[in-house]
């Protein structure tokens, strides 16, 4: 089924934004810089669309609770704008307030995501700001308000392009790890727990390769978080392993397949390490890189996706323990679910047909069968295909 939104949805998130906990829908509207809501009536079907302008260009949306009411609000990143939009919803889903917070001119929001940085349990918001080359951060007061942005510089013609957090230094405190694309390095900020956080530490300075995309997990088991980034134009990954004092240690290299899209992690072969699963954009195919006790990785194993793969979701989609993939093929119009074995393989892949050029995945129980959906964003609007009978398969 497919449902209309604003024009060029980029990004799809769920929430319950109107409390009766059933989850609903919101997109990023790339071309009518707007979002739309899509209230769920909790049997796989939603209401038409709710739509709210934004700042230009929104390019993500991620989903807290940032006034405490047990309703899901929404944070809005807008790539041609300069602020930090915050949705905060009704009970009816519908906008009970929209506030914007100056992220700075021409700051250009790359990326956004949410935590506790000063240890308060209110929720915060990063931002990764391309334009004006720095990390932004605003602390939560606990009622859809915000304090003013801090800015963190990552240098001069940096453009920050995504952030991971996680504990890099084994403090205790959130860390927050940065992909700077213009300077070719990877940039860490080290967090004091109040919401403060020293200058950069870099890594790679003069690299030949920009990183586009980076991600975290603890792949060693010691108690701290390591870093992954997949770099422009380059068939291969690193992992970071930092020390106790943020410096890095030598960076790991694994292969790929062609022009790494995107990272995520998670546990494929159920032994309690994190593995890593790459998007390969140009050979229609995703890399599983196993990952050993001692924080390094095996040799790649691939499996075929459909074209272009874009973006990927990771859960138990069939209610056996182990982890599947989902990834949405751009220029093949479907989504692929591969169905994992829990040994670290996946069988081939089953496609299903979405909208035009899908772009961006997200995962939940829309029609209350307790088994796992998936919505998609596609260039026409977002698509929830019709999964549940044939991904309920065994696997042996």
């Amino acid at each position: 089924m497919t449902y209309l939104t604003g024009s060029t949805p980029q990004f799809v998130a769920v929430g319950d934004f109107n409390n009766d906990t059933l989850l609903d829908i919101v997109t990023a509207n790339y071309g009518s810089s707007s979002v739309s809501v899509l209230v769920g009536y909790g049997n796989g079907s939603f209401a038409s669309q709710m739509t709210y302008l934004t700042d230009f260009i929104p390019q993500s949306v991620t989903v807290g609770d940032f006034n405490n009411d047990t309703r899901s609000d929404i944070v809005v990143a807008s790539l041609d704008g300069h602020n930090i939009c915050i949705l905060l919803c009704y009970d009816s889903g519908a906008l009970a307030n929209e506030s914007t917070f100056a992220s700075g001119d021409g700051s250009r929001l790359r990326g956004v995501d949410f935590f506790d940085f000063n240890n308060d349990s209110l929720l915060d918001i990063v931002v990764a700001n391309d334009g004006t080359n720095n990390i932004g951060v605003v602390l939560g007061l606990g009622n859809g308000n915000f304090r003013n942005q801090m800015m963190f510089s990552m240098g001069l013609k940096s453009h920050p392009y995504s952030i991971a957090i996680g504990d890099f230094n084994k403090d205790g405190q959130a860390d927050i790890a940065v992909a700077n694309h213009g300077t070719k390095n990877v940039g860490l900020l080290l967090g004091d727990g109040n919401g403060m956080f020293e200058n950069q530490n870099i890594y790679g300075n003069g690299s030949d390769f920009a990183p586009l995309f980076i991600g975290a997990g603890d792949f060693n088991n010691d108690g701290q978080s390591e870093i992954v980034v997949a770099f422009d134009d380059i068939d291969n990954i690193d992992v970071l392993v930092a020390y106790d004092i943020a410096s890095f240690a030598k960076q790991m290299t694994y292969s790929t397949g062609s022009f790494p899209s995107f990272v995520a992690v998670g546990d494929f072969n159920n032994d309690n390490q994190l593995d890593i699963v790459v998007g390969n954009s140009n050979d229609k195919t995703v890399s599983v890189l196993l990952g050993y006790d001692n924080g390094s990785f095996a040799t790649q194993t691939t499996f075929s996706t459909g074209g272009y793969p874009y973006a990927v979701a990771i859960d138990d989609f069939n209610s056996d323990a182990r982890l599947d993939i989902v990834v949405a093929n751009f220029h093949d119009s479907t989504i692929s679910i591969l169905l994992g074995y829990g040994d670290g393989s996946f069988a081939d892949q089953t496609t299903y047909s979405t909208g035009s050029y899908p772009r961006s995945v997200a995962i939940g129980d829309f029609d209350n069968d307790t088994r796992l959906d998936i919505v998609v964003a596609n260039f026409d609007g977002v698509t929830v295909p019709p999964l549940c009978d044939e991904v309920d398969i065994e696997q042996s």
